[in-house]
């Protein structure tokens, strides 16, 4: 069987600040695996927070973990190569890593938003609609129905016949696609079909939660109105810097030609460092059951 390589050229100067980069990386990746773990343990060991709320918080930041060791590794063992390259395979499995759990990401925070929802416009109904067998089943959806939608092009490109053997960018994602001879219009019609199902409709529906919860929550009394800032906003950030981070990745491969390689891998950089790390620190600080949690967790480790 012939192995096809792809050389990714994305990099700045790596012979010159290997490692610089290497030492940058390797931080933030320890620093995404031990802020994100944190948070999951705190949640996991303590039982008052194993409400559907903080369980979607847990379920977001193990997706994260996932979505960074899907690229961190190999972009690591890039920074101490001589030559950065990937199999043909191997690229199209990064690459459906990257978007499937990019997707999941979406999803989870429309569980989240359609538990706000709940809990805010329909609090008497709350404990009735959202039951352990529907938190489940969002959880088990938010990861199948995105990997279903992203296999399809993955295997359709395992058989397409490649022109170019170099890859403008640190990691593989859609800018694939201008490796083939021939573009697929079949594919495209299918990825404008798979970014509505699952990124733009669960958008929509998270615009349309977070606007009946600001109707209700301007309706109603203060302590109302304390609830959805408190347990609302976090998600709003969270949602507003993903969907930023994730525009720039369709810019990047749009405009690839039109930017330079210094701006490409600037905005690269964000889009695998800055999510993943901003994550946890949002809901560790903002949300004040987890960080009463974690205030203990590291009063207790400091000593006396």
């Amino acid at each position: 069987m012939n192995v096809t390589y792809i050389t990714l050229d994305g990099y700045l100067e790596v012979e010159k600040y290997r490692y610089v980069y290497f030492f940058i990386m390797f931080i933030s990746y320890i620093l995404i695996l031990s802020s994100n773990t944190t948070v999951v343990c705190v949640i996991v060991i303590h039982k008052n927070l194993h409400e559907p709320m903080y369980i979607f918080i847990a379920a977001l930041l193990v997706n994260s973990m996932l979505f960074s060791t899907a690229v961190y590794p190999k972009l690591l063992i890039d920074l101490l190569s001589e030559k950065q390259i990937i199999t043909y395979q191997l690229c199209i499995f990064q690459s459906f890593l990257f978007y499937s759990l990019s997707c999941s990401e979406f999803l989870l925070l429309t569980a989240m938003a359609y538990d706000r929802y709940v809990s805010i416009c329909k609090p008497l109904q709350y404990p009735t609609i959202m039951r352990k067998a529907k938190v489940s089943s969002f959880l088990f959806l938010a990861w199948l129905v995105p990997a279903c939608h992203i296999a399809v092009p993955a295997i359709v490109f395992a058989y397409l016949k490649l022109c170019s053997f170099s890859l403008k960018g640190i990691y593989c994602n859609i800018s694939v696609n201008y490796l083939f001879c021939v573009a697929s219009r079949a594919l495209s019609v299918y990825g404008v079909v798979a970014l509505f199902n699952i990124s733009l409709l669960p958008m929509l529906f998270i615009l349309f939660t977070y606007t009946r919860i600001l109707m209700v929550a301007y309706r109603s009394c203060g302590e109302v109105r304390k609830k959805a800032a408190q347990t609302c906003l976090p998600h709003l950030l969270v949602l507003i810097n993903y969907s930023c981070l994730i525009t720039y990745d369709v810019v990047i491969v749009r405009l690839q030609s039109d930017i330079s390689k210094t701006v490409r891998f600037v905005m690269t950089l964000q889009i695998i460092m800055y999510s993943p790390l901003f994550n946890p620190i949002m809901y560790g600080f903002k949300m004040k059951d987890i960080y009463k949690h974690l205030r203990r967790l590291f009063y207790h480790f400091r000593g006396p």
